[in-house]
């Protein structure tokens, strides 16, 4: 039996221009620049790795130092200190459950390397069961089944790995490079003596910068899994709310407004494929979700990181 596409995948492109004038600063790579391609006439605006950070991103409330109110039903993986003091979380570590400080901290007593390996039940001989890697996942934090997560431990009989389940990128067409500059000025002294240099942040300093304009548009692209998000083989209301999950990232990423960088803050023009999320009608499914499959989502789970 086949799956037809969209059941398989929901796929949601969204059609963007530069906040104010013509020109946007792509992202760019060490020692390529931005990334052009087509015969240099298209261009990658935003990365699947950067725009899989700032739809998590979306989760958290950086002045709180938690997550955001709407998701306030979901665990998550807490690092503090030996004081208790906040560090960081499993939304903000690039690695998220996988993280070094969860994996060199405590829990229950236990370092978190050992306590992870015990809860995904990894045995040496037994096969990896997939299923329930991603059921203890689910009950830890749900984004790491968005979002992908990749334990590359050698101590463990297997290494788990979790694909994204949502990707999404930016792309510019048809595009032509706006070069311009400046000056860093130095006000007391012009010259550069030895000593007091463009090293040391002396001197008058031209430099120059290369942004973009892009005659046929800029485009966000956005790829939901939906057989990813089943085969985790969770309840059907624990597989919804992984998609709503989504809903609300999506959602609350363009209602903010896509400022990527100083020079690049794009807002939407239009949407030319799919259904635009609501943020706030999926935050009311998240919430109803999540009470259905509370038996699946663990407590907020603590992680003391002492640096030894």
């Amino acid at each position: 039996m086949t799956t037809k596409t969209s059941e398989a995948r929901r796929v949601l492109v969204v059609e963007l221009r530069p906040l104010v004038g013509q020109r946007f600063q792509p992202t760019g790579f060490p020692d390529l620049g931005a990334a052009t391609f087509d015969d240099g006439q298209s261009l990658l605006v935003e990365s699947p790795q950067s725009m899989a950070n700032r739809l998590e991103a979306t989760t958290w409330d950086e002045a709180a130092r938690d997550q955001v109110t709407e998701l306030a039903m979901l665990p998550y993986v807490r690092i503090v200190d030996a004081d208790g003091g906040f560090l960081s979380s499993s939304r903000l570590e690039a690695h998220r459950l996988a993280s070094a400080y969860v994996m060199a901290g405590k829990i229950d007593g236990k370092s978190g390397e050992d306590w992870l390996e015990e809860r995904f039940g990894l045995r040496k001989g037994q096969p990896l069961d997939n299923r329930a890697v991603a059921k203890a996942c689910f009950a830890l934090d749900p984004l790491s089944l968005v979002h992908g997560v990749f334990f590359a431990r050698s101590k463990w009989p297997w290494q788990p790995k979790v694909a994204r389940a949502v990707t999404s990128f930016i792309e510019a067409y048809e595009v032509r490079p706006a070069v311009s500059g400046g000056v860093k000025r130095d006000g007391v002294n012009n010259s550069v003596d030895a000593g007091r240099g463009t090293a040391e942040g002396y001197g008058t300093v031209p430099h120059h910068r290369v942004e973009y304009t892009a005659a046929k548009g800029i485009k966000a692209y956005f790829a939901i899994d939906r057989a990813q998000l089943r085969s985790y083989g969770l309840s059907e209301p624990a597989t919804a709310l992984l998609e709503a999950i989504i809903d609300f990232e999506i959602g609350s990423l363009l209602d903010r407004g896509l400022r990527l960088r100083t020079a690049c803050d794009l807002e939407v023009v239009d949407v030319e494929k799919g259904e635009r999320p609501s943020a706030v009608a999926a935050a009311a499914r998240i919430a109803s979700l999540a009470q259905e499959c509370a038996g699946e989502l663990g407590p907020v789970t603590t992680v003391t990181w002492t640096g030894k």
